[in-house]
């Protein structure tokens, strides 16, 4: 028969085969018609007679080829070291775990298959003991192979993230700095010219005084908590008092003296004892010089803040160290923080770190993978406006760590369901289902703890318990 051919009902006596197609029909499919779709309710088995299946899956509004079915495969089509049989059945894993179809499978030509009804499949996984033989390495198969897939994308995903977070906050220091670079040359040529000037009118009197007005300046603190309108209005009558001294270039000086409350009788006094002839030099030698230092202050601010956030990507990244080693969770949470501040924009933060809490020994960029993916969901629960709270404790010998939101709650029929692979909250197209699946794996088996969650609308909290004696792991996560 048939059917005998196929590695799934290879070992199937006569009386099994006459009875598996007394319970399935054949359907055949045209070129791009389809044949699941992604959450539609699991309803039918299905065996690939002739021809080739196309299962794809929409991430984030993207569409990604997951794999293909094919009664002839093609180099690649065998990835992750796919088994043959993998090639010739599909729907067993949803049917098996109640729920949805996890992908989309589109016939790629004429192709036809073998239609199960969801009772007959249960039926033929008793009456037929061999065809279970081969469906469940397939079955462990799959399950690996969309976590390896997931966690890749995942990966993906984190690094999209770091990159988005580290252009978004370098976009500031790198703008000022490209801004004060641009403008410190034009600046430099006028402090030049002004010099000059000033050098050929001055007496020995007059440079110490302008020695002394630069040391005042510098040393007077800008001025905390100033009205704007009031700071503008200063601004302008000591600009007007310079002009009127003479100055060309008196808009640095009015911007410099007005931040620090230095107003225009200051500057009178401090004038008054040069003569006429060079007020107005040394007026615009001092503007150019207030100029020159406000630009290069510019650059000593943000060169620390580049610092800052290139040591809060080392830490996120945990570059150039050893996988497994004795870290600090607080100092890994706050720089997924930094990572992801666009995301958070509209969120209150709220942290609650309890002092003293221990290092723990383990893999910190694989917790930073947890704490992004709990994180995320959260700001996804509350639409990017809310409160996030953020609390770790030391409890007996664990580390605990709770990530609250303010978001719309997980359903209660849906909350003991959350970590299993494949299971999603979300709209069919967003997620993969297994993102919690994901994080459970690494803080369970990679790190011996537990992860669990409550919820009610208003207020779900995600709860991490990790050994802080380094439980050693139990496998790859």
């Amino acid at each position: 028969m048939r059917l005998r051919e196929i590695e799934l009902f290879a070992q199937l006596t006569d009386d099994q085969l006459d009875w598996l197609s007394s319970v399935t029909e054949e359907s055949r499919l045209r070129n791009g018609e389809t044949l699941f779709r992604d959450g539609e309710p699991a309803t039918h088995f299905y065996v690939l007679l002739d021809g080739e299946l196309v299962v794809t899956k929409v991430v984030d509004g993207r569409e990604e080829l997951l794999t293909r079915h094919s009664t002839h495969p093609r180099p690649g089509d065998g990835h992750d070291a796919k088994p043959s049989a993998a090639h010739r059945f599909t729907g067993e894993l949803p049917l098996l775990t109640e729920g949805s179809y996890l992908a989309t499978a589109t016939a790629a030509g004429d192709t036809a298959v073998l239609v199960c009804p969801k009772p007959a499949f249960f039926q033929m996984l008793v009456r037929c003991p061999t065809v279970a033989r081969v469906l469940l390495p397939v079955l462990a198969w799959r399950i690996t192979s969309s976590e390896i897939q997931a966690r890749n994308r995942a990966t993906v995903t984190a690094l999209g993230t770091l990159a988005a977070g580290l252009a978004h906050e370098l976009n500031n220091p790198a703008a000022a700095v490209a801004r004060a670079a641009q403008d410190l040359g034009p600046v430099i040529d006028r402090l030049g010219e002004t010099a000059q000037r000033w050098g050929s009118v001055a007496n020995d009197r007059e440079r110490s005084a302008l020695r002394e007005m630069i040391g005042e300046i510098v040393r007077t603190p800008p001025t905390a908590d100033t009205d704007p309108v009031a700071l503008a209005d200063l601004e302008d009558a000591v600009g007007d008092r310079a002009a009127e001294l003479g100055a060309e270039q008196s808009a640095p000086l009015a911007t410099a003296l007005a931040e620090r409350g230095l107003g225009q009788e200051w500057l009178s006094v401090r004038a008054c004892g040069m003569r006429p002839e060079a007020v107005a030099a040394a007026l615009d030698q001092l503007s150019v010089l207030l100029e020159a230092r406000a630009l290069t202050d510019q650059l000593q601010s943000a060169g620390p803040r580049i610092s800052a956030l290139v040591a809060a990507t080392r830490d996120y990244a945990h570059l150039d160290r050893a996988p497994r080693q004795e870290f600090s969770v607080t100092d890994g949470i706050e720089a997924t923080l930094t990572m992801m501040r666009p995301q958070l924009a509209g969120v209150r933060i709220v942290r609650d770190y309890a002092p003293d809490v221990p290092a723990v020994t383990g893999y910190p960029t694989e917790l930073n993978q947890v704490w992004t993916n709990l994180i995320d969901n959260a700001l996804d629960a509350m639409d990017g406006k809310g409160t996030l709270t953020l609390r770790t404790c030391l409890q007996g010998s664990c580390l605990t760590v709770e990530i609250g939101d303010t978001g719309q709650g997980i359903p209660a029929d849906s909350l003991s369901r959350i970590f299993e692979p494949f299971y999603t909250t979300k709209d069919v197209g967003k997620g993969t289902g297994l993102g919690l699946h994901l994080s459970y794996r690494i803080i369970t088996q990679r790190h011996g703890g537990s992860l669990t969650a409550r919820s009610a609308p208003g207020d779900t909290w995600m709860v991490v318990r990790i050994p802080v004696n380094g439980t050693p792991t139990k496998g790859d996560a």
